[in-house]
């Protein structure tokens, strides 16, 4: 059991990480505008620098939501790391991590909506070509994957 929980913590860990770098870094979308690469972010157009995402107003709306969700994402996460360990410590068997799962769940909502939003929406620059999807945007749905996974295991383990 104790090995199960500390794997279960560093795969948490990870997960934190990865959402702060998927959130921060500029390189959800990359492409080439003359042969010079090109990357686009939540917050940042870096093309030989950077500057300001612009977008246009119809999606400005889009990008906001975007950017709280994934933020979201990062609370909620760094929220359910503190309570695994204060739960660990402090509750009884049986009663243990149930917060900490839905705490998650709300996290795994959290990205859900935020990456779902940027494809749905964003996932586009105009005037580059060969666009694809950089680090980042894989990283955020890796990330909401590793966070389904965790709050389903909290809400198992709870009844160990």
């Amino acid at each position: 059991m104790l090995v199960l929980l500390a794997g279960i913590f560093v795969v948490h860990i990870a997960t934190v990480i990865m959402l702060f770098v998927s959130t921060i870094a500029n390189v959800w979308m990359v492409g080439y505008s003359d042969t010079v690469k090109a990357s686009s972010g939540l917050w940042l157009l870096c093309n030989r620098s950077c500057r300001q995402l612009v977008v246009a107003s119809s999606d400005d709306a889009s990008l906001k939501a975007v950017q709280a969700f994934m933020i979201l994402s990062i609370i909620f996460s760094v929220i359910a790391l503190v309570i695994f360990v204060v739960q660990l410590f402090t509750l009884e068997k049986g009663k243990r991590f149930y917060i900490t799962g839905a705490v998650m769940l709300v996290c795994w909502l959290c990205i859900l909506i935020g990456a779902s939003v940027y494809t749905a929406r964003l996932a586009k620059m105009s005037g580059f070509q060969g666009v694809h999807h950089g680090y980042c945007f894989i990283l955020a749905w890796i990330c909401f994957c590793f966070s389904f996974i965790i709050s389903i295991l909290y809400l198992v383990l709870r009844k160990k």
